[in-house]
């Protein structure tokens, strides 16, 4: 499925394809792009945050004429998102040239601080997810629904597993008799400029 997308990009570094979402389990990762910086000794020196590596399309989409009601919200809604590529890049650019000198490199103490709690109920969400997509592999469309579902109520905040339960029924993320939120509408829910943490650097 990802592989058109591969090819046309044409890397020059190897692309694994995370099926099981294990990395977002890992390291607390709840949307996507999200960056997570390991220096050569295996620490982590900044935790998940937010990785456009170059201002995205769709902060410049023009509303297609033709577009229905429910696009041209979507378009508008991604025109707000909030989205910091220039201050990204930078920052891990002086990380590249400076090491462990680099200013954007943290401490563990402020890691730590950073990075999400694993309360109870997300561990319990990320089970449900995990079971959610071993059914939706076996064909068991009504189990993996019913926990999908049940990961979305332990951690609403989790956009990766909101995203990869919604694509699987729709494409598009919109609303469906089998869930009770779509893309669209929890976005208007939050705000979309609360979409994507601001960048702390």
């Amino acid at each position: 499925m990802v592989r058109p997308w591969i090819e046309a990009a044409n890397p020059e570094h190897p692309s694994l394809i995370d099926q099981a979402h294990l990395v977002d389990e890992l390291f607390g990762i709840v949307n996507v792009p999200s960056g997570v910086w390991i220096d050569e000794a295996g620490m982590i020196v900044r935790p998940p945050e937010t990785a456009y590596p170059k201002r995205p399309y769709f902060l410049d989409r023009e509303t297609p004429s033709d577009a229905t009601p429910r696009l041209a919200s979507r378009v508008a809604e991604g025109r707000k998102l909030r989205v910091e590529p220039e201050k990204y890049v930078a920052a891990l650019r002086d990380w590249v040239a400076h090491g462990s000198d680099s200013r954007f490199a943290l401490s563990p103490e402020e890691v730590v601080r950073r990075s999400r709690p694993r309360p109870m109920e997300e561990a319990t969400a990320a089970a449900h997810f995990e079971l959610g997509q071993h059914f939706h592999r076996l064909g068991r469309g009504d189990d993996a629904v019913r926990h999908f579902r049940m990961a979305h109520q332990l951690q609403p905040d989790n956009w990766t597993y909101k995203r990869q339960a919604w694509s699987l029924v729709d494409p598009d993320q919109g609303p469906t008799e089998l869930y009770e939120s779509d893309w669209l509408s929890d976005v208007q829910k939050i705000g979309a400029e609360n979409y994507y943490p601001r960048l702390e650097m």
